[in-house]
């Protein structure tokens, strides 16, 4: 099999992005590991956090396994001093165009997947640029209308109908058209990155009970249940609407490969319960394949050196997995 190259963006300089880089570096890792990020802050904090880490410039020459203590670095030059735990909004632009190059290069193959460190949704946006989250960024410069959520932790694939919308707005956001398009789309990715030929997906309810025949609510009835018949006669195996409440009971998950649940707060507390620090965020969809950890920028541990890289691990390990299917 060929040896992927991977994109590795640092995030957020002043939350604990570029420190989880250097202690994922300690790993022998399948792949030629390519970080792009300022090369003294990461070599700054690979001295926090204890690891002797050789920086090499990358080139675009041959690809080239990863060896444990190195790092090929892809280097952008900060736009201002960092202090960790203190973000900068001089600094937004600089997160954004890490972002751009790895999704230029993934874009044309250069690089066989994306994996990226979290960023500052609200530095970014301090600075005077609308930021809603990677996703969305993402999708948009892909001219990706509909992106997919997919949160992984181990065996548990939860898939997001909305994503970043304030509570009071998902009951509108939710349509025929909406969900058509997101079951199809998460379909086809977990068939074509997770290896499942006719995936089986759980869809959850809006309301309590899932409505409770329409007493406590009537999406279930007027747009969920029409929108899962339409996908069972497309030839999608979808079950539900079913109370979000017993979803995720074991004994009824193992007849399932995913679950799709309405909105952010209603699937990820479940997961994050399941897999916080070894959960990978998957965005499904794009042109290419892009994986995340399942935390913040940790300001409070950023330079500290206490950082876990648990997630950060598994999300390359998945963006190796997955870049291995798809060739």
């Amino acid at each position: 099999m060929r040896l992927p190259r991977i994109a590795l963006t640092s995030g957020e300089p002043a939350g604990v992005g570029p420190e989880l880089c250097a202690v994922a570096a300690r790993t022998a890792w399948p792949c030629e590991l390519v970080c792009l990020g300022d090369r003294m802050l990461l070599a700054e904090r690979a001295r926090v956090s204890g690891d002797a880490l050789t920086l090499h410039e990358y080139t675009r020459a041959e690809v080239r396994a990863h060896a444990p203590g190195e790092l090929r670095v892809a280097h952008t030059a900060l736009a201002a001093p960092v202090r960790p735990g203190h973000p900068d909004p001089r600094n937004a632009s600089y997160v954004l165009t890490l972002l751009d190059a790895a999704m230029s290069g993934a874009i044309t193959h250069e690089f066989d997947a994306i994996v990226t460190a979290p960023v500052q949704k609200s530095v970014i946006n301090d600075a005077g640029i609308a930021f809603t989250g990677h996703t969305e960024y993402l999708a948009a410069h892909c001219g990706v209308a509909r992106p997919v959520m997919l949160l992984v932790a181990g065996g548990l694939r939860v898939a997001l109908a909305t994503t970043h919308l304030p509570l009071r707005a998902v009951s509108a956001s939710i349509t025929d058209a909406l969900l058509r398009e997101v079951l199809d789309v998460l379909a086809i990715d977990l068939a074509r990155l997770f290896g499942l030929a006719r995936p089986r997906i759980l869809v959850c309810g809006l309301n309590p009970h899932a409505g409770e025949a329409g007493h406590l609510g009537r999406e279930e009835i007027e747009v969920i249940a029409p929108a899962l018949a339409d996908a069972r006669a497309r030839g999608l195996d979808v079950t539900g609407p079913v109370p979000a409440d017993t979803a995720f009971v074991p004994a009824q998950l193992a007849g399932f490969d995913a679950v799709l649940a309405m909105y952010h707060d209603q699937g990820l507390p479940v997961l994050k319960h399941a897999g916080f620090g070894r959960a990978v965020n998957v965005t499904l969809g794009l042109p290419f394949i892009r994986t995340s950890v399942d935390h913040g920028t940790a300001l409070d541990l950023a330079g500290t050196g206490r950082a876990d890289a648990g997630s950060l691990e598994a999300a390359l390990a998945l963006a190796i997995e997955m870049a291995g299917r798809r060739h």
